[in-house]
């Protein structure tokens, strides 16, 4: 009777420990059949949930990262806000020789263009026989090219001649192709400006004859005003001595000079 009765406990002992797997798998069932109703009743609108996940997507972004550097609430690397990375020595050499060697070919390109403009000015005077009132010369500064007032000006006077038109037209032609910056100074000789004249003295006849001949490059020749810089100097810097009629007419003068290099731009001394 007694071993009877210890089999009849085992086996009740087993069915106890087995049977919360039939109610796991109710359970799991339940469950099943609960999320099939669901997909069966519901109809997904694309475009509805295209605007809540953009909506999402945008206010994670906007929010404060949680990384530094980060972009949003999800801590994605921001590309603008990434350090960027230093080159190896030997890129950082490479990249300043070639910078280097187009800085050189540049000035070279530039320093061929005024001697080519030199040799034109030069021909055009031989050809036309301006040698009395049109002088060049290649400077340290750039090339200089002196005009006498001779046919740009009346004594005295700002307003240029009609004389004075085909020289300015042939410089105009030569400056558009340039990039090189231009200056206009105006000189006068040492005599005093007569009393009741339209300039109060040399320092702004000066000035007015240079003013003259920038606005017929950038008015009449249609030249980019950028180009140019102009001086008045009136009679503080002659070529020669102010004691002849000759010198005197020589140091009144408009002389144009392209500049190798910018000199930062000047005004009119008036």
């Amino acid at each position: 009777m007694r071993r009877s009765g210890r089999r009849r406990g085992a086996r009740l002992t087993a069915d106890n420990q087995d049977r919360w797997l039939i109610t796991y798998a109710d359970l799991i069932t339940l469950l099943m059949i609960f999320f099939v109703i669901l997909y069966a009743m519901s109809q997904v609108d694309s475009k509805k949930y295209e605007v809540l996940a953009q909506s999402l997507q945008f206010e994670f972004r906007k929010a404060d990262s949680v990384i530094e550097g980060g972009n949003g609430v999800t801590g994605a690397l921001d590309p603008s806000k990434q350090p960027i990375p230093a080159k190896p020595p030997e890129e950082k050499r490479n990249a300043a020789q070639e910078a280097e060697q187009r800085k050189l070919e540049e000035e070279k390109r530039k320093e061929q263009e005024l001697e080519n403009v030199y040799a034109i000015i030069k021909a055009y005077i031989k050809d036309n026989k301006l040698e009395e009132k049109v002088f060049v010369s290649n400077e340290e500064q750039g090339i200089s090219i002196r005009l006498s007032d001779q046919f740009l000006f009346d004594l005295g006077k700002a307003n240029l001649k009609k004389a004075a038109s085909p020289v300015l037209d042939k410089l105009s032609s030569l400056f558009v192709k340039l990039d090189h910056p231009i200056s206009i100074e105006g000189h006068t000789d040492n005599l005093p400006i007569q009393p009741g004249g339209e300039f109060r003295d040399n320092w702004a006849l000066s000035a007015g004859r240079s003013l003259s001949v920038l606005r017929y490059f950038t008015e009449v020749a249609k030249l980019a005003p950028t180009k140019f810089q102009i001086a008045g100097y009136g009679d503080t810097r002659p070529v020669v001595p102010n004691t002849t009629d000759a010198n005197r007419s020589r140091n009144r003068r408009v002389e144009i000079t392209i500049m190798r290099h910018s000199t930062g731009g000047s005004t009119a001394k008036q």
